[in-house]
């Protein structure tokens, strides 16, 4: 599995998460198994068969979730700057197409929200970015074409 790049609040996240799906869903799972072993005959019935299901997609899940942390390499959040663009900062840019002025921060893939402005390091916004200046105009390749992008600001 591939190194995933975490803050120590993102990593923190991952962990409550395991901790969360370990101690109150698996025991969970686990009664609706035995609750449905109670009621009889396992070849014809549906509900042992949907809880065996659900057992299998959260072990699943802790699975993954446990690779992912195994291999995560916390991110020193004191040696970022903002003499160039790099994960975990805020940038603020205009996309000289739309003529709008747009703010990302950049962070791991496994923090991406776009919701929350979160863009992964990972996408071509990203890797358009990083490593330029402020002032810098950057041609992004997207699906929809190229974009042009000026880096207007850089911070935390």
């Amino acid at each position: 599995m591939a190194i995933t790049f975490m803050t120590k609040d993102g990593y923190k996240k991952k962990m409550e998460e395991i901790a969360y799906l370990e101690s109150i869903e698996r025991p969970k799972i686990s009664a609706a198994i035995a609750e449905a072993r109670d009621k009889g005959d396992l070849s014809e019935n549906a509900e042992y068969d949907a809880a065996k299901e659900a057992q299998g997609m959260l072990e699943m899940r802790i699975s993954k979730l446990k690779d992912l942390v195994a291999n995560a390499r916390i991110i020193d959040e004191s040696k970022l700057n903002t003499e160039t663009v790099q994960i975990m900062n805020k940038v603020k840019i205009k996309n000289h197409t739309t003529k709008k002025d747009i703010e990302y921060t950049i962070v791991a893939d496994s923090e991406a929200n776009l919701k929350e402005k979160k863009i992964a390091s990972s996408t071509p916004i990203a890797q358009g970015l990083l490593g330029h200046k402020v002032g810098d105009v950057v041609d992004v390749k997207v699906p929809s074409g190229i974009m042009k992008l000026e880096i207007l600001e850089i911070s935390f």
